[in-house]
């Protein structure tokens, strides 16, 4: 009966949450967004959502040619509005010279919004000690370094004005699964993520600047490797159109729908019965990323004979 009580309360939160209570205006924390990783997937669909709302567009990203095809994209479809392209790569070896790249660029701008979308995660499921150095390098830098240091750069401004928004995506990897083996690097990334925006909202939230970790579960982009949307995986677009709805109120959502639901379901079941399963998940996603190395480096092979 109790667990009957508790699905009911979380079903009515979630519904209002979700479908009924009202988004923010966005264009009220000011004029500009600021987004990384904006050429693809969920950052590029939020880029679409803050330009059908008249906002203007610092785009960050490493590929010159794909920033000037996205400016040209959505300068045929969006009216009125204004688009800086920043060509910087997160992943750098001198970081802090590529992010003074970006302060620079967005001197006099009343950039309102940030959202740290850039990331990367294993190209498969591996254990620790198979990471290699590059990957390490680079997954620690631009899922933490990067992050905290773009946050970091926009904070002195937001509170001059004493409003703004910032929204780092975090990981059901790190906040909803009792543990993901296999993907432990990546995984502790994003609880840096998720425990850093926490901290954060409570520090800046009563200055009028709204701090928020954004956990999606499986979403079709290509750092997952699902090309085709389900129910339970949605697209980019469907889901920044959810993710609209929650800018600005909770410090951790799962905007999607059924991920919250997911969610809950999961918390009903013991923590080592989801260990077993994750851990039998990763070694299957493993033994397949072996053996597409291994064809892969077979014609690379058969390539040179």
């Amino acid at each position: 009966m109790l667990c009957g009580f508790r699905l009911l309360y979380a079903l009515s939160i979630g519904i209002w949450a979700a479908f009924l209570r009202p988004a923010k205006n966005v264009r009220d924390y000011g004029a500009w967004a600021l987004v990384t990783g904006c050429t693809d997937g969920i950052g590029k669909a939020l880029c679409h959502q803050f330009a059908q709302r008249g906002l203007n567009l610092v785009l960050v990203g490493r590929s010159e040619s794909k920033l000037r095809d996205m400016i040209q994209e959505f300068q045929a479809l969006y009216k009125g509005v204004d688009y800086l392209p920043v060509v910087v790569d997160l992943c750098g070896p001198d970081l802090r010279a590529e992010v003074s790249r970006v302060e620079r660029a967005i001197e006099g701008l009343e950039v309102g919004m940030l959202v740290n979308n850039a990331g990367m995660s294993y190209p498969y499921a591996r254990f620790f000690h198979e990471v290699d150095d590059e990957l390490l390098t680079n997954l620690l830098r631009i899922n933490v370094e990067a992050m905290t240091r773009m946050v970091h750069m926009v904070l002195p401004g937001m509170l001059k004005r004493r409003k703004g928004c910032i929204i780092n995506m975090g990981s059901g990897a790190a906040s909803i699964l009792s543990s993901d083996p296999l993907y432990s690097l990546y995984a502790a990334t994003k609880g840096f993520v998720d425990q850093f925006s926490k901290s954060l909202n409570v520090e800046y939230r009563d200055v009028g600047i709204d701090i928020q970790c954004q956990v999606p579960l499986y979403v079709a982009t290509k750092m997952t490797r699902v090309r085709k949307p389900s129910l339970a995986c949605p697209s980019p677009d469907t889901y920044a159109q959810c993710a609209m709805r929650w800018i600005g109120y909770e410090a951790r959502v799962t905007p999607y729908f059924l991920h919250s639901l997911l969610w809950f379901i999961r918390g009903l079941f013991r923590e080592h019965t989801l260990d077993a399963n994750r851990l039998k998940t990763s070694l299957n996603i493993r033994k397949r990323g072996i053996a597409r190395d291994a064809q892969k480096k077979q014609e690379e092979e058969a390539t040179k004979i």
